[in-house]
């Protein structure tokens, strides 16, 4: 068979029964990147592969997972140890009491896991799954794998030698034919779906209502309606835009390593970035997602502040059509505000230069794939909400990220579109986990977008056919709601008032280059009166009024508004920290609230420091730079460790909120020296048994 052949088809059709289904479980599309990674390796061994969400085969799962020779499942673990929203109607399904120990007898499989070791649930999720798939019947066939962000190489540093090692694992346990080899690395795959130019029989018929002349751009005037229905006073409900949601959390994270650690007032983070033209406000048919209007977008530190901080308001009309009725949107301390942002004209403007699309760039086009029987049918991917009639443009304003850091399989893409030699050479470098220093170097040290790595190789010329398969969709960012109780909605009032408090992504690399978050690039750009959609996440918060906790000793049942909460946060973690104050205070709590807060400096960085003594929150704080030594939350907890003990002994709930890596660690620890501090334990490990037994809630990013 020639290499054309097997490009086609991928060989399968000549070899004996070959399928390996591939299960992911993401928030912030980690787990589903190193889906299709394995995807496109069994590809290359000529397996039949299928690759969904772990929740798309929630039903008749048994069926589904024996029919298949393998099972791989890749699973992030988020919150305290929970799976991903995409996982859990299947771990459901998987956790029911009645099902038998032989339930999954015949099932081969195997499991990667993604996780943080700041986490003290690290990889919970994987670990659970695994021990939970072997219970009822199911094999292992390779050894599973966990991954840690924490890794100097990051999720690479684990997950490359290990899909090494699968590979060579199903290469001796399901040998290929005499007269077969796995499809080389130089043979490009064909992507599983296309873009193409509309025709006018897949046109959305729809689209005729907006061609007549007396009504030249309807389909805008349609937004504009719909962003006026949206705006405080509107009577009418909102129109709902779908009937569910994938709400991957994809926070844009710091590659803390590599910014610049010297004083920031040193780096003009002015200097190179221009004023542009804001994204246009175009509502996406994004499921399960609410119109909301900005009512306020205020940076909170001073000018001169190295970092931009910003408190915005939404008032959003929380009542949505649903089947014929209404549902209404509620948030609870914990809960996230989800931003779909948007790339700048500009950006994609250069992009359709540099790949010479101009041409087509306003012409409508439609997603296509292949169904498991070879009929074509129109198909997005996973997450990408086009709206409709969409044109390239749109596409690439509203659903793809030209921004983002690039993975290596988008240079094992391009590689196959550029003419100049030297520049496939050095391509084809960093497609190979052998260079993994030079890919690292190349593109996450110095933060290098997708859109300047085109603009280095010029010879790169992308047909639009492949945009699905090469540029990763634009997922929607979730941030912590500052607000609750009353400031959530006034009473008589049908409105919710959501705020936030985000630190914009925006610093100098080594090489001296401002960079600009995407979601924080776009946020900036807010105004007050545009209307954009959002979504509301929940996700597990801490207990509230109706949550009877036990406590030690005697196991006493006490309601959660009776028991002292001790909150720790550090930086905008105030902001979860302020809607459970406030949710506490609305509801007359009678335990004590109290709060150890840390920043750098008091003047930039006490959010919502005037608040604290109208809600009766007693506070410590510790500002590392308003001091020749520096200060840091764990050292004023140990300080105070007979405040900390009484709270303890009273089963106080606490809290931790703030940025991940070194800091949830060293506050843990610092608890623990304060009960042995304060005489409560008398060594760390009866200090961590005291600790056990209080609820404990952590959000860290």
């Amino acid at each position: 068979m020639t290499d054309s052949q097997l490009q086609s088809n991928g060989g399968s059709s000549l070899l004996p029964k070959r399928k390996i289904l591939i299960l992911y479980g993401s928030e912030t599309g980690n787990s589903q990147d190193v889906a299709e990674d394995i995807e496109r390796l069994a590809r290359r061994l000529h397996f039949e592969t299928e690759i969904e969400e772990m929740n798309d085969v929630r039903l008749d799962i048994r069926k589904t997972l024996t029919q298949h020779t393998l099972v791989v499942f890749v699973i992030s673990t988020t919150g305290q140890g929970e799976l991903p929203k995409n996982a859990q109607q299947l771990w459901r399904c998987l956790r029911r009491k009645n099902l038998p120990p032989t339930w999954l007898s015949g099932v081969n499989f195997t499991t990667f896991g993604l996780g943080d070791s700041s986490y003290s649930q690290y990889n919970w999720a994987a670990k659970k799954l695994y021990v939970r798939l072997k219970q009822l019947g199911a094999t292992e066939f390779y050894p599973r794998g966990e991954a840690d962000e924490r890794h100097d190489e990051g999720i690479d540093g684990t997950y490359l030698p290990w899909s090494m090692s699968l590979r060579k694992h199903l290469l001796t346990e399901c040998p290929l034919p005499d007269g077969i080899s796995p499809i080389p690395a130089d043979i490009h795959l064909p992507p599983k779906i296309t873009l193409e130019l509309a025709t006018m029989e897949n046109l959305d018929r729809k689209a005729a209502q907006f061609s007549h002349v007396d009504n030249p751009d309807g389909e805008e005037q349609e937004y504009e309606l719909m962003a006026e229905r949206a705006r405080p006073g509107w009577g009418g409900h909102q129109a709902r835009l779908a009937n569910h949601l994938d709400a991957d959390d994809t926070t844009q994270v710091l590659d803390r390593p590599n910014v610049l650690k010297d004083y920031p007032s040193k780096y003009s983070l002015e200097e190179d970035l221009q004023l542009s033209k804001a994204p246009p406000q175009c509502i996406l048919p994004v499921p399960e997602s609410w119109l909301a209007t900005v009512m306020s977008n205020k940076r909170v530190t001073p000018e001169d502040h190295w970092q931009d901080v910003r408190a915005l308001t939404f008032v959003i009309n929380p009542n949505k059509l649903k089947d014929g009725s209404d549902d209404v949107a509620i948030c609870h301390p914990g809960d996230t505000l989800t931003l779909y942002p948007k790339n700048f004209p500009e950006d994609v403007q250069a992009l359709i230069n540099l790949m010479d699309w101009n041409d087509v760039a306003d012409k409508p086009f439609v997603h296509w794939t292949q169904r498991k029987d070879g009929i074509p049918i129109e198909h997005a991917p996973k997450n990408c909400y086009p709206v409709p009639n969409t044109t390239l443009r749109q596409l690439l304003l509203n659903n793809y990220d030209i921004t983002a850091i690039p993975k290596r399989i988008f240079f094992d893409h391009i590689k196959f579109f550029a003419t100049d030699q030297m520049q496939i050479q050095r391509i084809t470098e960093f497609a190979d986990p052998a260079y993994s220093d030079e890919f690292y170097d190349y593109t996450s040290r110095p933060r290098r977008s997708v859109l300047e790595v085109l603009q280095e190789f010029s010879s790169v010329k992308i047909p639009y056919q492949w945009v699905p398969s090469i540029f990763p969709v634009m997922r929607g960012r979730e941030y912590s709601i500052a607000s609750g109780g009353s400031l959530l909605s006034t009473e008589g009032s049908h409105l919710l008032h959501v705020e936030l408090l985000v630190a914009l992504v925006k610093y100098k690399t080594v090489l001296r280059k401002t960079r600009q978050g995407l979601a924080s690039r776009y946020i900036a750009s807010l105004s007050p009166g545009n209307v954009l959609q959002v979504g509301i996440g929940e996700h597990r918060g801490p207990p509230l009024e109706s949550k009877e906790l036990h406590i030690m000793p005697a196991n006493t049942k006490v309601n959660s508004l009776d028991l002292p909460v001790l909150a720790i946060a550090t930086g905008t973690g105030i902001a979860p920290i302020r809607s459970y104050f406030c949710h506490r205070a609305f509801h007359n709590r009678q335990g004590e609230d109290v709060l150890f807060f840390g920043g750098r400096n008091r003047a930039a960085d006490f959010f919502f420091e005037e608040e604290w003594n109208r809600l009766n929150i007693r506070v410590y704080t510790a500002f590392s730079r308003d001091q020749k030594e520096k200060i840091y939350i764990q050292d004023v907890i140990r300080r105070e460790a007979a405040k900390v003990c009484d709270l303890v002994t009273k089963g106080a709930i606490i809290c931790l909120c703030g940025s991940s890596g070194k800091m949830p660690e060293a506050v843990n620890l610092a608890l623990v020296d304060a009960l042995v501090i304060g005489g409560t334990a008398k060594n760390t490990e009866e200090a961590k048994i005291i600790l056990s037994r209080n609820a404990f809630w952590q959000e860290v990013w």
